[in-house]
């Protein structure tokens, strides 16, 4: 016993010295409110409200708000396993935290394949980034799993566990290339037919190319099917 109190003291110990050494290291929370519409058997409209907030920024914790996402994407069915969107997203800041509003605009393909009850899925984004001073042309890969924790398939009242790789490269006339990772986390309940519960981490290493910033991000999603 003494041994194990002794690791954890250490390993809490150094937890702190890393996060007290990381000026670039920030920790935010997003909350996030989805709408889930199947309109047709090939097509499907989502429409979501995001928050997002700061929680650790050098030197201490706060609560900060730092930006709204409005955001609507459609997706069109190709077959039982490939799939196409186009999004449309609005996010307020110059009123909140006085950084620049955003109106960006999304393409997407999406390849999804189930082996049991393990589905994993490819998904490529093209995102334009228009922003008040300049505009930002992305490039997105995710490569994400996910699996029941009860059985071969998800019913009612049971738990889910998602897990994705992204990696983000953007490039604009004024700014150098910048290359981004994501690794995400999430564990979701599904509350009934139409209403899901997700609660997870996202650990993101931005400007991985030029000066490393790390963030850690909560996640909560109410995600609602109407």
């Amino acid at each position: 016993m003494y041994y194990i109190k002794q690791t954890l003291v250490t390993i809490v110990c150094f937890i702190g010295v890393i996060l007290h050494s990381q000026n670039d290291f920030e920790g935010l929370g997003e909350t996030a409110i989805a709408l889930n519409h199947e309109a047709t058997s090939n097509y499907k409209m989502n429409f979501a409200l995001r928050s997002r907030y700061y929680i650790h920024r050098e030197p201490k914790f706060s609560f900060e708000t730092r930006q709204l996402d409005f955001v609507h994407f459609s997706t069109l069915n190709l077959d039982y396993n490939h799939s196409i969107s186009g999004g449309i997203q609005y996010r307020l800041r110059e009123v909140i935290d006085g950084g620049s509003n955003e109106l960006r605009l999304t393409q997407q393909f999406n390849y999804t394949k189930k082996s049991e009850a393990m589905r994993f899925g490819h998904r490529v984004r093209f995102e334009q980034r228009i922003l008040e001073q300049l505009t930002i042309f992305r490039s997105r890969y995710r490569f994400a799993l996910d699996i029941p924790l009860n059985g071969e398939k998800l019913d009612v009242g049971e738990r889910y566990f998602v897990i994705s790789m992204e990696t983000l490269l953007s490039n604009g006339r004024l700014i150098k290339p910048e290359l981004d990772h994501r690794t995400t986390a999430q564990l979701g309940w599904l509350i009934s037919e139409k209403l899901k519960l997700q609660l997870g981490l996202e650990y993101r290493f931005e400007s991985l190319n030029i000066s490393i910033e790390e963030k850690l991000f909560i996640l909560t999603s109410f995600i609602l099917k109407v």
